[in-house]
């Protein structure tokens, strides 16, 4: 009867939440809909019949731009930044990098030359990026052949089936050593993910790092710097909460 009534309780939880917020969602979207109603009543007053004819026929709401900031994802403002900066920075004759976000590899390509490696192409082509079909867990790259080369937020992902790849327990440890494998002595790599007080895993979303566990899939490189993206902030400090950890290490 206990568990018949904690299980009662929780769905009683549950579904009052799921009120809650489809309550606040329409309330959202009629505070959204007043407010367009009334710029555009301000618009048409303040034209000629002819433009308010024009605006009545084209007439396209946007609602969800009226805010009070521009509102951004942290992770991929600040990941992006970060080693954008350090590769200009390091100034590479070639970059490569391995399935990380699409604006990020567009616009690095623009002053560095840059070949991104993913399983999935790009649905858009630019003369300036390069594009070579490849899985992570079997890079098509030669051992020791390249100097600089990034992959953010993506080795937490591997083997959990989310963008079509297989289904791999050991996916994120075999991306690694992959990693590993094809830089040069010397050469440079810049990577993301998830990292905790203990290791975890969100299927099938992504995994989470013990940090010591994920610097230790790279024996064979040191780490040079370390930033935290924690809630909308991006330094030095760690968390033992859920944060993303970026690392740059270089192969000895």
């Amino acid at each position: 009867m206990k568990i018949i009534h904690i299980v009662e309780t929780a769905k009683c939880y549950y579904y009052s939440g799921k009120i809650k917020s489809v309550v606040k969602s329409y309330l959202s979207l009629y505070s959204k809909w007043n407010s367009f109603w009334k710029d555009f009543e301000l618009f048409l007053i303040n034209n000629s019949f002819e433009n308010r004819k024009k605006a009545l026929i084209n007439l396209s709401p946007e609602l969800h731009d009226k805010t009070s900031e521009t509102c951004l994802d942290p992770i991929y403002f600040y990941q992006d930044c970060w080693a954008f900066e350090l590769i200009v920075k390091n100034k590479p004759t070639k970059h490569f990098d391995i399935g990380s976000h699409h604006k990020y590899v567009a616009l690095l390509s623009k002053v560095v030359d840059v070949t991104m490696v993913d399983i999935r192409p790009l649905s858009l082509t630019l003369d300036s990026l390069g594009f070579v079909h490849g899985d992570i867990t079997a890079l098509p790259l030669a051992d020791r052949s390249i100097t600089s080369l990034s992959s953010l937020c993506v080795i937490e992902h591997i083997g959990l089936g989310r963008y079509g790849d297989a289904i791999d327990a050991k996916g994120s440890e075999k991306a690694a050593a992959e990693l590993a494998r094809v830089l040069v002595v010397g050469g440079h790599l810049y990577v993301s993910v998830p990292v905790a007080k203990e290791s975890f895993l969100r299927f099938n979303s992504h995994r989470v790092f013990e940090e010591n566990y994920f610097l230790s899939l790279f024996p064979e490189m040191e780490c040079v710097e370390k930033k935290y993206i924690i809630d909308e902030t991006c330094g030095d400090y760690r968390s033992d909460l859920e944060c993303v950890g970026l690392y740059h290490l270089i192969k000895r």
